[in-house]
């Protein structure tokens, strides 16, 4: 990360109120607001839809071919989030896949616990096969809760005998909602994004008194075996470091394509900070060539 880079990025976060101060209406508002720090451009469409019981947008910039879909899953922690909070670093992925990304609102928790997310997840799918799509020109992606979300799809399809995608991407992702890995103390100090306190509690929320070992809740501990490739992209001073390392050397003993890069000094999915950080842009063009090596 360049000094300029690390500047804005950490001014920026300095302007936010610390969540620990803050409602859960709050923080679901102030997650909304990132729209307006970082509008989509103008040259990409927005439709909304439903998919099929949940809403979503459609993000379509010019480059795009109409049988490339990535299908993204927002973070969160599974309590906060929308497609309008994604929304400009969705854009950016699909632009650089050279496809359409289909955004899903799923509920959130504590309104609608897990398996809710998990749910709405899946059917997002089905609805896109029957659509027409076929699974070989369909990538699913997400970050941080939208990462573990990605996984946890991909084994729910597998598990349902559901003809996967031809590849999974996860930024940053939370997959151990024991939330007792080291890095959640090595590298509390250095992230100035995740709390582990508040992580913890989003995690109360979405389990519901649900077993945090939970497969299909924290993919950690899922059997992995038979998904497609996955791309996975953390920072190394992040508390999540241990759930992305974690979970490739899971998804490796289970004979999963799984590609890790550990990005030095990157905060908690800095790809959302596409307008300050070159690192950004980079990692944000790295996934979109890794879709593109995988669709038919």
């Amino acid at each position: 990360m360049t000094t300029r880079g690390v500047d804005a990025v950490l001014a920026h976060l300095a302007k936010l109120p610390p969540q620990e101060s803050l409602t859960l209406a709050e923080q679901r508002a102030q997650y909304e607001r990132a729209e307006r720090a970082f509008p989509i451009p103008a040259d990409v469409t927005v439709e909304r839809v439903t998919a099929p019981v949940a809403p979503a947008e459609w993000l379509a910039p010019p480059s795009a071919r109409a049988d490339i879909v990535v299908l993204y899953l927002h973070g969160g922690g599974y309590v906060i989030g929308s497609p309008r909070s994604p929304r400009h670093l969705a854009a950016a992925i699909a632009r650089a896949a050279r496809a359409r990304a289909l955004v899903l609102d799923y509920r959130l928790a504590p309104e609608h616990p897990f398996p809710a997310a998990l749910e709405d997840a899946v059917a997002a799918y089905r609805w896109l096969l029957a659509q027409g799509q076929a699974p070989a020109s369909l990538v699913v992606a997400g970050d941080s809760a939208g990462g573990g979300l990605t996984v946890a799809t991909l084994v729910a399809l597998r598990e349902l005998g559901v003809p996967l995608p031809a590849a999974g991407v996860c930024i940053s992702p939370w997959v151990d909602l024991t939330c007792s890995a080291p890095s959640y103390a090595t590298n509390a100090a250095a992230d100035p994004i995740v709390r582990p306190a508040i992580v913890a509690e989003m995690a109360r929320a979405y389990l519901a008194g649900a077993d945090p070992k939970t497969p299909l809740a924290s993919p950690r501990f899922a059997d992995l075996s038979g998904l497609p490739p996955l791309l996975i992209h953390v920072g190394r001073d992040e508390v999540l470091l241990d759930d992305a390392t974690g979970l490739t050397e899971c998804l490796k003993v289970a004979g999963v394509a799984a590609r890790l890069e550990i990005v030095p000094r990157m905060v908690h999915v800095w790809h959302w900070f596409l307008p300050m950080l070159d690192e950004a842009q980079t990692a944000v063009d790295e996934i979109g060539a890794f879709v593109n090596a995988h669709v038919g």
